[in-house]
């Protein structure tokens, strides 16, 4: 086998192995990312549920202020 051969299978070969080292390496990165990505989706529906829950605790305190205000405007129209 000439040199002009052996360098020629010898590039070859490290260009084959790069490239399947790249794809391998290019698919753990990819799988990282969406696994990444789904961590980001359920932080944000835990957010989600957190901010309606303090939506409906804020809704409950407004309405029961508003009627504590109510009586009070009441009772301070009933005395003279």
């Amino acid at each position: 086998m000439s040199t002009v051969s052996k360098v020629v299978l010898g590039v070859s070969v490290v260009l084959t192995l790069s490239t399947v080292a790249a794809v391998h390496l290019k698919q753990s990165w990819d799988r990282q990312r969406l696994h990444e990505g789904v961590l980001r989706d359920l932080e944000r529906l835990q957010r989600k549920k957190d901010n309606l829950r303090l939506l409906e605790e804020q809704r409950a305190l407004t309405s029961q202020l508003e009627e504590e205000r109510q009586l009070l405007i009441e009772g301070s129209e009933a005395t003279p």
